[in-house]
């Protein structure tokens, strides 16, 4: 029996997915909760479990699509069944036999479930496939989508014939909108360089060589690209790149941003962090200034309640939580994201250091879940790895408050009465003007800023 498995809900409602890579191929047989695919959505890189046991017949998107939540992306045929039996008539083969019919799901189709563990499939987008192409009524190829092929850059876009996949030469879009004026094949045109790709020198080579001379001083004539191609590189916008846009966008135009500094003295935290280090009971525990930061954090908010509140709009309400969810923002290659750390002010200063161990490595391979970056009430930030003093970072949009650490360093300061070389570093608070008065921010900062600067004041607090 032949069955279609369709893109879950990844979690946190999100609409579509894009495909990093598939783990399998038509043809292999895959069995139960097989991890099959790699898919990449707005917040983590995540593992498709296969739901069935049984071939894998059809693959129906390739590495790089964009797929909405409910679209078919591979069909099975179930263990027990028949692999080469014929697949029944989608979409396309039926519009080819006849465009006016109207192509039907089987009714177990569109009742097969989600993968357990996720949740239910939001509406389908009315937009088209982005890389579905109906087939013309005469059985023919469909032509090609021009526009889409002319603004997306790219090194090998594979056209689907009714033959084989044929490669497209690797160009740029200004070139090919060259050779589009000049009336120049692509397929026709040599590449000189040793990567394979053609180059405006190239188009105007050859449509001088094949005659073409007038059109190609037309071109001239309307002068140089805006900008040489081999100059500049174009990726699209996508993954964890455009949730970070869109969700710091989002902040920065919602709630009414205030930054306050405060420099401290934090000699005597980083004596005590190596003592700590020094310390055989705990080894194997990295406890870092981040660690220290954040137990001084949930310290202070239990004493300033607004700043781990969150703003609600549409209720009409302030939401003061009794708990510190902390997220810490982790630099990965995929961009910018904020796993949390649940009921951070419920552990000790050691459990907090492996905490942010643990998320800070999971962070680093690209498999921190949709749901551990939900749910956040106040957020940390360390720029001081990057050798910076100090900075405004943007809220978490539903966060009231964000600090940021800056580097530790020596420098001459007052202590004791006396000038003398100590180990400082500058906070950064940024807050939600809406829920946080200036001096309600400044007395958070201060209350973090005792803890770094004498650490044995925890010990007096609660």
């Amino acid at each position: 029996m032949r069955q279609d498995f369709r893109l879950p809900d990844l979690g946190e409602g999100l609409p579509e997915a894009e495909l990093v890579q598939w783990l399998v191929a038509e043809g292999d047989t895959v069995s139960l909760n097989q991890n099959i695919a790699e898919v990449e959505t707005a917040k983590a890189v995540v593992e498709l479990p296969s739901p069935y046991a049984g071939t894998v017949q059809k693959l129906h998107h390739a590495a790089g699509d964009t797929i909405d939540v409910g679209d078919v992306i591979v069909t099975f045929a179930l263990e027990g069944e028949a692999a080469d039996a014929a697949p029944a008539e989608d979409a396309t083969s039926a519009s080819a036999t006849d465009a006016s019919a109207t192509p039907t799901e089987p009714e177990e189709e569109r009742a097969t479930p989600n993968l357990v563990g996720y949740g239910a499939a939001p509406r389908r987008s009315a937009r088209p496939q982005r890389r579905a192409r109906a087939a013309r009524a005469d059985g023919s190829a469909p032509a090609a989508d021009t526009a889409v092929l002319e603004a997306a850059p790219h090194d090998a876009i594979v056209e689907l014939t009714t033959e084989r996949p044929v490669e497209r030469p690797r160009s740029t879009p200004p070139v090919r909108k060259l050779a589009k004026d000049l009336g120049v094949d692509l397929a026709l045109v040599e590449a000189s360089g040793a990567t394979g790709l053609i180059t405006r020198a190239d188009v105007e080579e050859y449509a001088a060589r094949t005659g073409a001379a007038d059109a190609l001083a037309a071109a001239a004539a309307a002068g140089p690209a805006p900008v040489e191609e081999a100059r500049i590189t174009r990726r699209p916008i996508r993954g964890v790149r455009k949730a970070t846009a869109e969700a710091m966008v989002r902040s920065a135009f919602t709630a009414p941003h205030v930054t306050t500094f405060q420099t401290v003295d934090v000699t005597a935290t980083m004596e005590l962090l190596a003592s700590l280090k020094a310390d055989r009971a705990l080894e194997g525990h990295r406890i870092g200034v981040m660690a220290v930061a954040a137990k001084a954090v949930c310290l202070a908010l239990t004493h300033n309640p607004s700043l781990n509140a969150a703003w609600d709009a549409e209720a009409g309400e302030i939401v003061e939580h009794h708990y510190v969810n902390l997220g810490i923002a982790a630099a990965t290659d995929r961009g910018l994201i904020v796993p949390v750390i649940p009921d951070a002010d419920a552990l000790t200063l050691v459990e907090l250091a492996d905490a942010i161990g643990e998320l800070a490595q999971v962070a680093r391979s690209g498999k921190t879940a949709p749901s551990a970056m939900t749910g956040g009430t106040f957020s940390i930030t360390n720029f001081g790895v990057f050798g910076v003093e100090a900075g405004t970072p943007i809220l978490n949009p539903g966060e009231a408050g964000i600090l940021g650490l800056g580097t530790v360093s020596r420098r001459p300061w007052e202590h004791d009465g006396q000038v003398a070389l100590r180990k400082v570093m500058t906070l950064s608070l940024s807050f939600d003007h809406r829920l946080v008065d200036g001096a309600e921010g400044s007395r958070f900062l201060v209350d973090v800023a005792r803890v770094l600067e004498q650490p044995g004041r925890a010990m007096l607090l609660r």
